[in-house]
């Protein structure tokens, strides 16, 4: 960029020496003079005038951050750049700016970056029928990437890095846009799949698609002849190593979900190679040494994998190499000789974490890496499932019968000591019958009253239907799940397979697949499991059960799968920013909604269970039921953390983060949930929390109620009283606070949410009575909307 920028400010000087230059077209003067308007006068632009030759230099600044290149008396480049601005005023309009820019009509090459543009990406571009190049990057766009775009048919060059673009990659950008060589949407918002038409882009050069939350596998590119540039990290994508063209030079599949081993035949073919990264993703096998003599490579990383195999000291070395990383595998042997530090060899090599014979105390002992490796695929393949589940189902019978005994043993022991209790107390007085229950309170242990709670939450909850916690079989759950068929599979996260399955009453429910780490204890299991089963409350997707799967060899665990409750009426979001009008919910239900999670929240911090923070709440993780109660359907559970919990890598900050601000993480993220309840827009990202932050601090800054109304749901902002939209937008700003201490805790967010439903309820009694129409009919309506 930077050396493009002194290339395109020399070319602009030399067209300042040009005598006699023509001048600019008078439309396309006041077209330019209106962008620099729209853009609010970014410092970039600060020079221009009506009075500005444009054409001869006058566009341009000192600094390569805008210029205007001409042709004849047309403008053919715009290039303006900033530094990163905050979002625009609250006033600018994106479509505004484009319908502006149409007036330029021979615009090939279009760079408006880092200066705060926000809003949707408008279709409105395809006006531009002849731009070339498009470079939006660096600032606050979002939705999906408009069709619009597919009729751009001389495109070359799209890059809208660093937004908040949401939506899929669609499937038109392989095959409607056949000069397309560069596309890059690093850092958005992306999600789903890639288009299996992307991989006949004729043209594609360069496919820059990191830090998306995009999965499964890579559409197969074999057939992208021109590709050089493959970078996906930052994703959820594989299992599966993409296929790639002979010519392709650089491969980032850092931080994915890439598993199995590596195609060392392939992969040694790519001569023109000259980076790989494949650095913390699922690999195992053999690490291929073949790669280290790739003649152009010059910065290899397999950090973070499962690699095996015993490094051999003659291996040898390409002539570029610059830096390998080898760390946190499995690898054995010694560091080959063309990478060790000798005067002539400048490579850099990590390969810390592995059993190298190093000797410096960076490495693992030896049978670490042994056991490691044969820990891969413990579960031998030979094996019936079903067997299994027979066995497990054994075990389990047994625990059950021990359990049942212990339990009859207890409340034998209960009765006898309540009934000796009772005698010795009809020979005493009633004075010291309340002094000794005081003292006698006191002297209980801690976890009699956290039972006490127990019980009494399980009444409750039978109350509300949900059935008793318990243990299923493996054959059980085969059958509910149609043995865990693609088409049962509701997705997948970093934990495991999500599944949907109906049990043998008919009741849905959702099943977690789960690996657990071989060296989980009996006791750690048991711990987890009690935490489990009192993980139930209204507004969770509660726990129904689990089931354990074990090896036959060693009777160790090898795989959990932990069932749930499957609330069938969709998300938060699809009936708040996703939902068409008439499925939308009203202004009541939405506060309703909040409360629900508010009290979830408040039971997971504490609850039965105090302590789970860190629940990286959101929206579209929030359920409704048939009833529209709001339940948390993703939280903190414990075992899932600890299944999940990387060694030393990513995800720990997350923890210690969790550890250090306690509740003012969740309240935080509520915070969000509460911006898009109010505004109906969908925020995916920190940087849309920003501008929609920042757009209501504009309309709470004054006593003005249009001001505040223009920030609410068009749907809702009819129906919702001033004190209570107030008192709503109040408390989420104190939730979005930047310092942690400034946050309130979840006991003041549910007061306030409680004191805004009473006066909405006011507010609409008044209302109804106004017109006529009886009030108690309306409390009525109302008490089962807002039945908590």
């Amino acid at each position: 960029m930077a050396a493009g920028g002194c290339h395109l400010l020399v070319f602009v000087l030399c067209l300042a020496l040009l005598p006699g230059a023509t001048p600019l077209q008078a439309s396309q003067t006041w077209a330019l003079l209106k962008v620099q308007l729209l853009l609010n006068r970014p410092p970039a632009l600060s020079h221009w005038r009506r009075t500005t030759d444009f054409c001869s230099g006058g566009g341009g600044t000192a600094a390569p951050s805008a210029a205007v290149v001409c042709y004849g008396d047309t403008v053919t480049q715009l290039h303006v750049a900033g530094a990163g601005a905050p979002p625009l005023p609250l006033n600018f309009s994106i479509g505004a700016l484009v319908t502006t820019l149409s007036r330029l009509p021979d615009l090939k090459v279009l760079t408006l970056s880092g200066l705060g543009l926000w809003g949707p990406l408008p279709g409105k571009l395809e006006r531009l029928a002849a731009l070339e190049i498009v470079n939006m990057s660096g600032n606050y766009l979002y939705g999906p990437i408009p069709r619009g775009l597919s009729r751009l048919r001389s495109l070359q060059t799209l890059i809208l890095d660093d937004n908040m673009i949401g939506g899929e990659v669609p499937g038109w950008i392989g095959t409607a846009l056949p000069s397309l060589a560069v596309l890059s949407l690093r850092n958005n918002s992306l999600g789903g799949t890639l288009p299996e038409s992307l991989g006949t882009a004729p043209s594609l050069r360069e496919l820059v698609l990191a830090s998306n939350n995009l999965s499964g596998n890579l559409p197969d590119l074999r057939g992208l002849a021109s590709l050089q540039v493959l970078d996906v990290a930052g994703n959820t994508l594989g299992p599966a190593f993409p296929r790639l063209g002979r010519k392709v030079a650089s491969v980032v599949l850092s931080h994915n979900k890439f598993g199995g081993g590596l195609p060392a035949a392939e992969l040694t073919s790519l001569y023109l190679l000259e980076r790989l990264d494949v650095s913390r993703n699922s690999f195992v096998g053999p690490f291929p040494q073949a790669l280290l003599s790739l003649p152009a490579l010059r910065y290899l990383s397999i950090a973070g994998n499962r690699f095996t195999g015993t490094l051999s000291d003659k291996a040898p070395c390409g002539d570029n190499l610059q830096l390998v990383d080898l760390s946190s595998n499995l690898l054995m042997g010694s560091v080959p000789a063309c990478l060790r530090p000798d005067g002539k060899t400048k490579t850099v090599v990590i390969s810390s974490e592995n059993c190298l014979d190093k000797g410096d105390g960076s490495q693992n002992p030896s049978p670490f890496c042994q056991n490691q490796a044969l820990a891969v695929g413990i579960v031998p393949h030979h094996k019936d499932k079903k067997e299994i589940g027979r066995h497990a189902g054994f075990i389990a019978g047994i625990v059950m019968a021990v359990l049942v005994a212990v339990s009859l043993v207890g409340a034998m022991a209960f009765f006898t000591v309540r009934k000796m209790t009772m005698e010795g107390a009809k020979t005493r007085p009633s004075a010291i019958l309340v002094e000794e229950h005081s003292s006698s309170t006191s002297a209980y242990p801690s976890k009699l009253f956290a039972d006490a709670r127990y019980i009494s939450q399980t009444v409750k909850l039978g109350a509300l239907g949900i059935p008793p916690y318990r243990s299923f079989s493996l054959v059980e759950l085969e059958a509910a799940a149609n043995n865990f068929a693609n088409s049962c599979l509701l997705g997948q996260d970093s934990y495991g397979e999500v599944y949907l399955g109906k049990l043998s009453n008919g009741a849905p429910v959702t099943i977690r697949s789960l690996k657990v780490k071989r060296n989980q204890s009996t006791q750690s299991f048991n711990r987890h499991i009690e935490t489990l089963s009192r993980l139930r409350h209204r507004h969770l997707v509660s726990a129904l059960g689990h089931c354990f799967e074990y090896d036959l060899d060693d009777s160790t665990v090898t795989q959990l799968y932990l069932v749930f409750e499957y609330v069938q009426n969709g998300s938060l979001r699809s009936r708040i920013s996703q939902g068409t009008e008439g499925r939308k919910l009203s202004w009541g239900q939405r506060i309703s909604a909040a409360i629900g999670v508010a009290k979830g929240i408040q039971f997971l911090h504490g609850g039965i269970i105090p302590g789970l923070f860190g629940n990286n709440l959101r929206i579209n993780n929030i359920l409704l039921d048939q009833n529209h109660v709001a339940k948390i359907g993703s939280y903190n559970i414990p075992i899932l953390g600890e299944a999940a919990k990387p060694e030393g890598g990513a995800g720990s900050k997350h923890q210690a983060d969790s550890t250090l601000l306690g509740d003012k993480i969740d309240i935080f993220d509520f915070g969000v949930i509460l911006l898009e309840l109010v505004s109906g827009k969908p925020i995916t990202s920190i940087y849309e929390v920003e501008i929609m932050k920042e757009l209501l601090l504009w309309a709470m800054a004054e006593e003005d109620r249009a001001r505040r109304r223009s920030f609410v749901d068009p749907a809702v902002s009819k129906s919702c009283s001033e004190e209570s939209l107030r008192t709503v937008m109040e408390i989420c700003l104190r939730c979005l606070s930047k310092e942690a201490v400034h946050r309130p805790s979840v006991e003041d967010v549910l007061w306030n949410l409680q004191f805004a439903t009473q006066v909405q309820d006011d507010w609409e009694a008044e209302i109804w009575s106004g017109d006529g129409s009886p009030v108690t009919s309306s409390r009525a309506t109302r008490s089962s909307r807002y039945s908590r």
